[in-house]
């Protein structure tokens, strides 16, 4: 396989097992064995993909310098029908380029060498280079890129890590919250129980500004007399 980055990236050929055999500026040559997923319903490969091996071989080779090319029109001519089994070729060959055009004829043959179509493809260079290679892990996927989510506006908010009690249950969360004002402030643990479980919270009262009333009228009396008197 070749070792162009274009090509390591290239997940469409790898799944249809295309083999790089000759890879040069200007020229190149793809082959791939036709499987019984590539048949059409009448039994015979299928046309897209007698193509794709073309387009694959034409890629190759009017990519001749660090800049991406790409098709810009092709024209194929289907001569031979083939089946599951077979091995088709595609060869490649620039004819002419001038600036960021070229015109390159790619032949695809079967295993004993008869010619089972022909593509003449319109290439166009522009000035983007190939992406990088994604680096796989050992298991041959991608390594995931985990994002940090970022929130529209405002400060960021976090988790505190839970702990974990004696029975092994994790504890009430401790949230922490950024209010508006830019002031931190943080819920108070809910304590466990014996059996693991949360208790339930306590909430603490909180007293109003002023007296507060009682059962005891003669003592209301005397509040409202010096709350008069003030």
């Amino acid at each position: 396989m070749s070792l162009r980055p274009m090509m390591r990236n290239d997940r469409a050929s790898a799944m249809l097992g295309m083999v790089v055999e000759h890879d040069e500026p200007g020229e190149s040559r793809v082959s791939m064995t036709v499987r019984d997923d590539m048949l059409n319903g009448f039994a015979i490969t299928h046309g897209g993909l007698v193509f794709t091996l073309a387009d694959t071989a034409f890629a190759i080779a009017c990519n001749e310098d660090e800049r991406v090319t790409v098709a810009g029109g092709a024209d194929i001519t289907f001569l031979k029908s083939t089946t599951a089994g077979q091995t088709l070729t595609a060869t490649a060959e620039r004819r002419a380029r001038s600036g960021r055009t070229g015109l390159y004829d790619i032949r695809v043959t079967d295993e004993k060498g008869d010619l089972v179509a022909e593509v003449r493809g319109r290439s166009i260079t522009t000035d983007r280079r190939p992406p990088v290679p994604v680096p796989s892990t050992g298991s041959g996927t991608s390594d995931a890129r985990v994002a940090e989510p970022v929130e529209a506006s405002g400060p960021r908010s976090a988790s505190v890590p839970v702990p974990s009690t004696s029975s092994g249950t994790s504890a009430a969360p401790v949230a922490e919250r950024v209010e508006a004002s830019g002031r931190r402030s943080a819920a108070v643990p809910v304590p466990s129980t014996s059996s693991g479980t949360s208790a339930a919270p306590v909430a603490e009262p909180v007293e109003a500004s002023g007296p507060q009333p009682s059962n005891d009228p003669e003592r209301d009396g005397a509040l409202r007399t010096t709350e008069v008197s003030r």
